[in-house]
């Protein structure tokens, strides 16, 4: 399962990437959805949290403050948080990666 969630995120990555600078915020809203839902499934919370928000801005929605957003808003809150995204997936990955060499046992590895 862990693997499989490597490969999707990895491709997330490129389709959210593409899809920013088509300033596709629909997809960016799907991909979010989608790659939150994953990260859910594997209790990688700082990458659900922040999919989470690119979700809801690319639905042109703030959530915190309760707000609509404009493109060009919803854009620029985006734009740092893929960064960040990444980040954070990074640091999942090398933990999940670790805890697995670490925990698994020869026929589940």
């Amino acid at each position: 399962m862990a693997e499989a969630y490597f490969t999707q995120a990895s491709t997330t990555f490129v389709d959210m990437d593409q899809a920013f600078e088509k300033k596709d915020l629909a997809k960016l809203s799907s991909l979010g959805h989608f790659l939150k839902g994953s990260s859910a499934a594997l209790g990688v919370s700082a990458v659900q949290a922040t999919c989470e928000h690119i979700q809801h801005y690319g639905a042109l929605r703030d959530e915190e403050h309760g707000t609509d957003l404009t493109a060009e808003d919803a854009l620029a809150k985006i734009a740092p948080l893929l960064k960040r995204v990444k980040r954070e997936y990074e640091v999942a990955e090398r933990w999940l990666k670790n805890w697995y060499k670490q925990n698994a046992t020869p026929a589940e590895a």
